[in-house]
């Protein structure tokens, strides 16, 4: 998809914004997958190929900045976050815009509040049937300010599709995640479904396909994780997975791939293509183009690595996963997180908790900091974290400098 959007400006930056379109423009083909590197002189940042606002994102914005706009002197609300950026969402809440739910489900509004002349505005990640239905019900308009990503809803669609074919839907996420919860509404709708979160819980699932496991343990393996009336031996026989779009797009595949061989394994290589659909066209390109570029960024090789995001973005954690394997790697959701030279504060999403580092900029000089940012994360963002960062550094190249020497680079 190519389009541009119409998002506020203040989102933009003099520095990252600046060196995203020239690379844009030098690779429209996306096929350059390297860093860029900007050389501040005492220290060196590599930024992604590809990192921060998403087409989906960008669409997301564009439409709740256009309700408030269209809608002077009514009441407007979101369904809960639009995206998870606690910067994006304390914007619009500033705005006049007030949240419904919170990101877990739980009510912060009541629905019986509402009346028909109010705005509410589908976040990116899409809504449950159910939520959609009650607000339908209340006489809410929830298609004209409904931001749903079109990737989250391409695998709605296919789900759909491979539902109607007597196929049960594997899902490869986060259950209680917005995005899943709403695909896991749609999924069950149509057929049975079940959701995995990871590679493990795809092999106990594997298991149950194979016929090595009791089906009696089933529901307890799976609590919660399940359609109601899910039977293992009736409804593991034709599988089809899709995901969670901003989960690992490799560990979909290899999901996918694991299971497919069970099924294998059980009936044989001549019958897979009856008890496997083949739902690899369902991965969002986006959320694959940041993951390869972040894999050829860490290749780049660095000190340390920095990712800027919203602490409970899903996309965001498994960029943190993949450079954490390579290198010391600090989470953060903004400037104001790194203290000074000596001490940061970032999230440590294994442990679901914030923690204070120091002595976590090495000594020697040039110094060699990864860079880049979740799908919801606006370059300001990272453009202030670079700012904090050569504050530290005495003699640093100023940004117009940085920016020329960089520009009049060979491409």
């Amino acid at each position: 998809m190519s389009r541009t959007f119409q998002v506020p400006e203040y989102y933009r930056s003099p520095l990252v914004s600046t060196v995203k379109a020239a690379r844009r423009a030098s690779d429209p083909r996306k096929k350059d997958l390297s860093p860029t590197v900007l050389d501040f002189g005492p220290v060196r940042f590599k930024l992604a190929r590809h990192f921060g606002f998403c087409y989906g994102v960008e669409n997301a914005i564009e439409i709740a900045y256009r309700a408030v706009e269209r809608n002077p002197g009514r009441r407007i609300f979101l369904l809960s976050e639009m995206i998870h950026n606690p910067h994006v969402n304390e914007d619009l809440e500033s705005r006049g815009v007030r949240f419904l739910r919170t990101t877990n489900g739980e009510q912060l509004i009541p629905f019986e509040d509402l009346t028909p002349d109010d705005v509410v505005i589908v976040p990116a990640f899409g809504a449950t049937l159910e939520v959609l239905g009650e607000l339908q019900n209340r006489g809410v308009d929830v298609e004209s300010w409904d931001t749903t990503c079109p990737f989250v809803e391409k695998v709605w669609k296919r789900s759909e599709q491979i539902g109607e074919q007597e196929y049960t839907i594997v899902v490869h996420g986060k259950r209680f995640h917005e995005e899943t919860r709403a695909t896991f509404s749609r999924a069950r709708s149509v057929a049975p479904v079940v959701v995995v979160r990871d590679l493990e819980e795809a092999e106990r699932l594997a298991r149950y396909v194979r016929g090595e496991a009791d089906p009696a343990g089933f529901a307890s393996e799976f609590r919660d994780r399940f359609s109601e009336g899910f039977e293992p031996e009736r409804d593991l026989v034709r599988i089809g997975v899709v995901n969670q779009t901003t989960m690992l797009a490799t560990e979909t595949a290899a999901i996918a791939e694991l299971l497919r061989t069970a099924m294998i394994d059980r009936y044989g290589v001549e019958f897979v293509s009856y008890h496997f659909a083949d739902t690899s066209d369902t991965l969002c390109y986006a959320t694959n183009e940041n993951q390869d570029a972040t894999k050829a960024l860490i290749e780049a090789g660095a000190d340390l690595a920095i990712v800027v995001g919203g602490y409970n973005s899903s996309n965001t954690s498994h960029l943190v996963e993949l450079c954490e394997e390579r290198m010391p790697t600090y989470f953060v959701s903004d400037e104001h997180e790194i203290l000074g030279p000596d001490r940061i504060r970032h999230f440590r999403y294994a442990l679901k908790q914030t923690v204070e580092t120091t002595g976590w900029l090495p000594g020697g000089r040039p110094l060699d900091i990864v860079l880049t940012a979740g799908a919801s994360c606006p370059d300001v963002l990272l453009d202030r974290v670079i700012e904090r960062i050569v504050g530290f550094e005495p003699g640093a190249r100023s940004v117009r400098d940085v920016l020329t020497a960089w520009s009049a680079l060979p491409a």
